[in-house]
């Protein structure tokens, strides 16, 4: 420091002194000169300086130098695999699993109310209900027959889900593509690449989100012994496959059925339409909810049949949103019988009267008797997916959100008029 104390005061006489530098065009000239040594001088004795302090630091004794390590932040869990660790309420191997009866919950209410804290599960337990579902008998009510005598994986949920939510076509394709000689059927090994293909590709999940782990030798669950056998000897045949598929939605349309039905042999047109708003979160909701109470008369029922046949409608939007195309054009609001006929061309079923006009009093928005196709299949895929949609987020999502809050305060402000004046 006393070495950059010198170089400052010359540099200052240098600058004062009128004998050295006698003309303003001199100094001119000199003055960029002089701050390039002034800063270079500085430069010099700040890294001397630091040397200094290094080589000082270097002889104390005990000094430890280390990188100090920052802990990596946990990856967001995604909404399905948060909502797999509510509802699982047993432990195996400190991993959570669901029940059958889990399943169907998870399923049918929006939220748990969990009394007890989860189960852990002992080896002999585990062999117990492995033994159960080897013996179990196909049919609507196979899981309800389980009960909590059962083990479900994580990626099993997601396979079980994408089964309640997609047509039979994907897993017929993918099925044959692991059927390599040709005989419809599978065994235990081909039959995990077939859940893992089916799980990943047909339910999105966010990229930043934890990955399903990858099954195998591990714990052995319900849907492997039932398919294969305790000791996963057998083999599992696309025919029982199917049917396995169709029990599992026939049961769980039952359940929620019931569930809205409360319990009787057929559901109101009121209740049909809080089914169809369930789980669903858009701009309009509450314009639909209004829709109900104003045009949909009381009194009227829908039957189980008439669900059931709605129900496989939605599992098979894709192909309903194409043949919309193809009879109505892209985008353009649709009418009842345009409608009807395109629900015919991708199920192979006609809708009744009741689910139709139940459908068109709650959707029509300005109220000219047609649907808004976008719209519409929005909705549906809300409903379908129970809540579990990945949400967009980033800058568009931002400002999707601006958007719907600002127009709602914008509607809150001008009350009933709608005119600003």
């Amino acid at each position: 420091m006393a070495s950059w104390g010198r170089v400052s005061a010359v540099l200052r006489n240098v600058l004062r002194g009128p004998r050295t530098l006698g003309s303003s065009a001199v100094r001119r000239a000199v003055a960029p000169v002089v701050v390039g040594s002034v800063v270079a001088g500085g430069l010099l004795c700040y890294y001397q300086h630091h040397a200094n302090n290094r080589a000082n630091i270097r002889t104390l004794p005990f000094t430890v130098h280390a990188d100090e390590e920052k802990e990596a932040a946990a990856p967001p869990l995604s909404a399905r695999k948060v909502r797999f660790n509510k509802f699982a309420s047993v432990v195996c191997e400190q991993e959570p699993y669901m029940t059958p009866r889990d399943f169907l919950f998870s399923v049918m209410l929006e939220k748990v109310d969990r009394k007890l804290q989860k189960k852990n599960l002992t080896t002999q337990e585990v062999n117990k209900m492995l033994v159960a579902a080897s013996k179990a008998c196909a049919g609507n009510d196979l899981f309800r027959t389980l009960g909590d005598n059962g083990l479900i994986s994580y990626t099993e949920y997601l396979f079980l889900l994408t089964i309640l939510t997609k047509p039979r076509t994907g897993f017929h394709i993918a099925f044959k593509m692991l059927d390599v000689d040709g005989n419809e059927q599978v065994d235990k090994k081909e039959f995990l690449k077939l859940k893992k293909i089916i799980g990943k590709s047909k339910l999105r999940v966010p990229k930043d989100t934890e990955k399903p782990a990858e099954e195998g030798e591990g714990v052995k669950t319900t849907l492997q012994a039932y398919f294969f056998g305790k000791e996963g000897e057998n083999k599992l045949q696309y025919k029982d496959f199917l049917k396995f598929m169709e029990d599992l939605q026939a049961e769980v349309q039952e359940m929620e059925f019931l569930q809205f039905s409360r319990g009787m042999d057929t559901m109101r047109r009121e209740d049909f339409a809080e089914w169809l708003l369930h789980y669903t979160n858009v701009e309009h909701n509450d314009i639909y909810w209004e829709n109900m109470r104003k045009r949909i008369p009381a009194g009227q029922s829908i039957t189980f049949d008439e669900f059931r046949a709605f129900c496989l409608f939605t599992n098979n939007l894709e192909d309903f949103s194409f043949s919309m195309k193809m009879v109505s054009g892209t985008n353009r609001p649709v009418g009842m019988a345009q409608f009807k006929r395109a629900v015919r061309i991708a199920t192979g079923h006609d809708l009744s009267v009741n689910v139709l006009d139940t459908v068109f009093k709650l959707f029509d928005m300005d109220g000219d008797n047609c649907l808004s196709h976008k719209e519409f299949i929005g909705v549906m895929k809300d409903r379908v997916l129970r809540g579990l949609k990945v949400q967009p987020d980033g800058f568009s999502g931002y400002w999707k959100c601006v958007k719907k809050e600002t127009l709602k305060a914008a509607k809150e402000a001008l009350g009933d008029t709608g005119c600003p004046f």
